[in-house]
């Protein structure tokens, strides 16, 4: 996300088929700072549910209209899947829009479950991208997601 909350959308998956040598960094850790799995940073095996936890960061960050960590905000906000998952487990998912935006409470609530099921720390827990795009569909029921534990603390 920029400065003016539009969403901005790159190289997600496409970092890992390059070779070291087809880059200029020189890092174990491929991607995108904010949207790189938790896996990476524990130099855990990589599959591609590193992709959905991507996916998930950018669909609460549209959702929200902020990026994913901001340190400006109070502590309890600044990790955005964190404070996601405290409003909807409160159930003021309001307080996640921007002003007096209008939206349907149901298709929030469905859009929400799905980026936390996507950013769950455990990857064999995020669901499949096919089984993404039948939640986001509204096709298949998305159980209570249970709480993401923040990257920050797998660090």
């Amino acid at each position: 996300m920029d400065e003016q909350g539009r969403a901005k959308i790159s190289d997600f998956g496409l970092a890992k088929l390059l070779n070291p040598d087809q880059t200029k960094t020189l890092t174990d850790i491929r991607g995108t700072r904010g949207y790189v799995a938790p896996e990476w940073h524990r130099k855990l095996p990589v599959t591609v549910k590193a992709d959905v936890y991507s996916f998930g960061v950018v669909l609460l960050e549209i959702i929200c209209c902020r990026r994913g960590v901001n340190w400006d905000l109070v502590e309890e906000e600044a990790v955005l899947e964190e404070w996601v998952y405290r409003c909807f487990q409160t159930g003021e998912l309001r307080k996640l829009l921007v002003g007096d935006e209008v939206v349907e409470e149901k298709q929030l609530e469905r859009m929400v479950r799905v980026g936390l099921w996507c950013v769950l720390d455990e990857p064999t827990l995020r669901p499949s991208m096919k089984k993404v795009l039948l939640m986001l569909e509204g096709t298949v029921d998305i159980p209570v997601p249970p709480s993401p534990t923040s990257f920050l603390a797998a660090i």
